[in-house]
């Protein structure tokens, strides 16, 4: 058994079900849960996904942007995090690159990118 199988093979009960394959250019919607003490509730967090990072599936983490009354807010996520209730894909953007950090100085049409049809 190879290193990475064995790692695989750990890692495999700590994966979440159902997480869609999410790539730098999405925008996404994501359900958290956060817990205040003893009360719980859900967060959305919508937003285009700027940066992937992570070797190994569950390392996976996205940086995701959003601007709120002109400023611009980031949040990172660990996809296979237990506090992850839902990811939704909304749009499919057509970038080159891994890390679309030029966008946080881009603004109005400057920022615009190409939709990618989905059927």
């Amino acid at each position: 058994m190879s290193n990475s199988t064995l790692v695989r093979a750990i890692q495999q009960p700590f994966m979440a079900e159902g997480r869609p394959q999410v790539r730098t250019g999405m925008e996404v919607k994501i359900a958290q849960r956060i817990t205040d003490g003893d009360k719980s509730r859900t967060q959305i967090f919508q937003g285009l996904v700027i940066v992937t990072r992570g070797k190994s599936p569950l390392e996976q983490t996205i940086t995701v942007r959003k601007d709120v009354g002109g400023i611009g807010v980031e949040k990172i996520f660990a996809i296979h995090s237990p506090t992850i209730e839902k990811i939704e894909v909304l749009r499919q953007f057509k970038v080159r690159r891994k890390n679309i950090g030029f966008i946080r100085a881009l603004t109005g049409r400057a920022a615009r990118l190409k939709e990618i049809k989905t059927k």
